[in-house]
């Protein structure tokens, strides 16, 4: 098993980022576990033949920039065994790209989430990631916007955000 600091940005796109067209993406399917809860905080991943659980969890009550990530890998037979527990899935493109001179993840969610885009940031200090300032990619800062995290997001359509959306002037991007 293996525990990490995340120290992470989180940004709502205001366009599909030039920088991805070129770019193969990664297929990842995200299943949140247990779905009875809104915003479950276990998640399974398949990320192209790797396989694992995740356990994330905020340093600070309140604060998502900073998170305590456990993650432990599975083989493919135990992630299809524990995806049984769950419908609660979030399917997207991943884009690993330079975006501002930082490496950037653009996640292209697909399926019931079509047309929302969120580029996240990864910092090795709490120095690094408050002087970063917001590329013109993006549209606003989302970071501490529950709505936007995997597990609240997981069994949700992209009309179930709509409204919350709307709050920050997005534009569904296809």
């Amino acid at each position: 098993m293996s525990q990490e600091l995340e120290l992470e940005l989180t940004y709502l796109a205001k366009e599909i980022p030039a920088v991805i067209q070129n770019v193969q993406p990664t297929r990842i399917m995200d299943l949140y576990i247990p779905d009875t809860v809104e915003h479950a905080h276990l998640r399974l991943r398949q990320k192209g033949d790797k396989y694992e659980i995740t356990k994330k969890s905020p340093v600070k009550e309140g604060d998502s920039s900073e998170q305590i990530e456990q993650t432990i890998p599975l083989t493919k037979e135990e992630f299809e065994a524990l995806a049984t527990c769950s419908k609660k899935k979030v399917v997207k493109d991943r884009y690993k790209v330079k975006i501002s001179n930082r490496l950037a993840e653009v996640d292209v969610f697909q399926e019931n989430l079509t047309g929302l885009i969120l580029i996240d940031f990864e910092f090795t200090s709490s120095a690094e990631k408050a002087a970063f300032k917001m590329p013109t990619v993006a549209l606003a800062d989302v970071t501490q916007e529950e709505f936007l995290a995997g597990g609240f997001l997981s069994g949700k359509s992209y009309n179930d955000l709509a409204d919350n959306l709307a709050k920050f002037h997005y534009q569904k991007l296809l």
